[in-house]
C-alpha cells in the first residue's frame, strides 16, 4: 500500500517518527511552525495561529474552530474535571471507608488477617490490627 499526501504545512523530518504496530501504523510529524492546521492536506490556506480562525477566511471570520478531536469534545477539560472530582474531600462514611481501605492496602499480612478475622467474627462491630491479640480467641461483639 502506498499513500502520498500534500501536507498543509512543512514538517521537520528529523524530528518526526513512525511505528508499525500489529493493527495500525502510527505517524508523528513535528510541525515546522507552532500553528494550528485547519486540515492535514494543503489547500493553500494560511495556518490558524493559536487555534483561532484566520482573518478573512472565506467570510467565516469569528466562526469557532472545531477542536482537534472528531467528536468535538475537549478531552483535556474533561480530564481536568475528573481530576478535580477525585481531589474533592470525602466526608462521613465515605471518608472513613477510604481510610480503612488505605490502612488495609498498606498493611502487613498479619494486620490484614487481624482486620479480616475481627471484622467477620464481630459482625462488623470490631476492627483490630493486632494479630497477636485477635489470633488467641474469638472476637466478641
Amino acid at each position: 500500500y502506498s499513500l502520498e499526501l500534500d501536507l498543509a504545512h512543512p514538517v521537520v523530518p528529523d524530528q518526526s517518527a513512525y511505528k508499525v504496530l500489529s493493527t495500525k501504523l502510527e505517524i508523528k510529524l513535528r510541525k515546522e511552525e507552532g500553528v494550528r492546521w485547519s486540515a492535514l492536506e494543503g489547500d493553500g490556506a494560511p495556518p490558524l495561529p493559536g487555534g483561532t480562525p484566520a482573518a478573512g477566511g472565506g467570510g467565516q471570520s469569528g466562526a469557532a474552530v472545531k477542536g482537534p478531536y472528531a467528536s468535538g469534545r475537549d478531552w483535556s477539560k474533561i480530564e481536568k474535571t475528573l481530576a478535580a472530582e477525585a481531589e474533592e474531600k470525602k466526608e462521613g462514611e465515605a471518608a472513613l471507608n477510604e481510610m480503612f481501605q488505605k490502612i488495609y492496602a498498606d498493611a502487613s499480612d498479619d494486620v490484614k488477617k487481624a482486620m479480616n478475622k475481627s471484622f467477620s467474627e464481630s459482625g462488623g462491630t470490631v476492627l483490630s490490627t493486632n494479630w497477636n491479640e485477635i489470633a488467641k480467641e474469638k472476637t466478641s461483639v
